[in-house]
């Protein structure tokens, strides 16, 4: 009988109608697949009961996530092969179709050999780190409850994933520049957009670690609310304040952005959190931010975008990310966000694409993750490190290839003169 690997790479073959791009190296100390290419450990066949009971991204998810697969090698290599095996494979024209691999005798023989190697058909338990997928209610409980998922992880492991800056979002980079200078010149640019002057009043939705409320403070005097309903976030924005003698001038809340009553305010910058706020209440979320500005008041919209669907009925949360990162959040086309933003009273005055610079963000991210591995598992757990690391790598690709992007909307609360208060040449702030 062939070794493990063998059979491996020729049932993935047959149900892939198509050669395997990475090479596989099985329990049993076997190899088999092309010379040279990416190596997929698995080890141990309680990998392949997750990818059989659970066919595609999740399966194989929980497979890493438990550290039953496992890959050698370049992370970005093996992660780019698989790409084009699993995700890019429809849009291709390449392989074959769930209704060829059904009808295939030969096909229906690998499905078969597979069960045999795999052993007795029992499925797994998730890993522990999986959240239980659910309809996106996004009510006060669901967000409170999702957010805290992802975010109070521990402040320790943030700070080692994100360095100093402790700015979770994607950095404004020079071709020379370091991480935290880049994250820097990114809070700056946010500033300039919004066109901060002393004495105003800022309102950061997503505040997280306080990073854009201490620069805007510090830099721009301004006074500052933000709001998280992040426990852990807010104890280190509030310790961060105090130790930037900023106090009077800077207040975090845990607080959901709708029950902000006490506006209005000059300016709102919203960095990386209308990702979680959901599709059905988009229009909420944006109308409740237009009552929130003085007319002529500025809001500048930080969002992470997907591409547009023929069927857009047909989008679906990402299995992975919904279940391990981001729970309940989605994703839309940067054009449905700014008609989102027109349809509650905001006009949009300026569109900016970072989509390169969230690449080089997350990359700069994986390398201080596996730079320091071993605290990274004793902080957050082996499993929820491994979340991190393929989730932030994988996001890496998305953006370099252009499967989703990142943008900074810029919009105004024009007052009935029209006048929207904004210079005659916005790009300046970029200088």
């Amino acid at each position: 009988m062939a070794d493990a690997a063998s059979r491996l790479v020729s049932v993935a073959e047959q149900l892939l109608g198509a050669p395997l791009p990475v090479r596989v190296r099985a329990w049993d100390g076997s190899q088999a697949g092309p010379p040279g290419a990416p190596v997929i450990v698995v080890r141990n066949r309680r990998a392949l009961r997750r990818m059989l009971f659970k066919p595609g991204e999740l399966g194989m998810a929980r497979a890493w996530v438990a550290g039953d697969l496992d890959i050698e090698g370049d992370l970005y290599t093996a992660l780019g092969a698989m790409a084009g095996l699993l995700w890019e494979h429809d849009d291709e024209g390449g392989g074959r179709s769930l209704a060829d691999t059904v009808r295939d005798p030969a096909a229906r023989a690998a499905v078969r050999d597979l069960i045999r190697l795999v052993g007795p058909p029992l499925p797994p338990a998730p890993p522990r780190e999986e959240v239980r997928r659910r309809r996106h209610l996004h009510t006060r409980r669901t967000d409170k409850r999702a957010i805290s998922h992802h975010y109070d992880v521990g402040n320790d492991f943030y700070s080692l994933v994100l360095g100093p800056s402790m700015v979770y979002s994607c950095a404004y980079w020079e071709d020379d520049g370091s991480l935290e200078s880049a994250q820097r010149d990114k809070l700056e640019l946010v500033c300039r957009k919004l066109g901060l002057k002393p004495g105003q009043r800022l309102l950061d939705v997503g505040c997280g670690w306080g990073s854009m409320a201490v620069h805007a403070a510090r830099e721009h005097g301004v006074s500052v609310v933000g709001v998280t309903l992040s426990q852990e976030q807010a104890a280190f924005a509030r310790k961060r304040v105090a130790e930037e003698g900023l106090t009077d001038r800077v207040e975090i809340r845990v607080q959901d952005y709708r029950d902000v009553r006490d506006g209005p305010y000059d300016a709102i910058s919203s960095i990386g959190m209308a990702e979680h706020v959901g599709a059905e209440r988009y229009l909420d979320y944006a109308r409740d931010l237009y009552g929130l500005l003085r007319p002529g008041g500025r809001l500048l919209n930080h969002q992470i975008a997907r591409r547009p669907q023929q069927d857009e009925s047909a989008y679906e949360v990402d299995a992975f990310i919904d279940s391990y990162v981001f729970p309940d959040g989605e994703l839309a086309p940067i054009g449905t966000t700014v008609t989102m933003l027109e349809r509650a009273g905001f006009e949009a005055r300026d569109v900016e694409s970072l989509r390169e610079h969230y690449a080089r963000t997350l990359r700069a991210w994986v390398t201080n993750l596996e730079g320091d591995w071993a605290r990274a598992t004793r902080l957050a757990g082996f499993g929820r490190a491994r979340v991190w690391r393929l989730y932030m790598a994988a996001s890496a690709l998305a953006f370099e290839r252009n499967q989703i992007g990142v943008n900074q909307v810029l919009a105004v609360r024009t007052p009935e003169t029209g006048t929207s208060g904004l210079p005659a040449r916005t790009r300046t702030w970029n200088g």
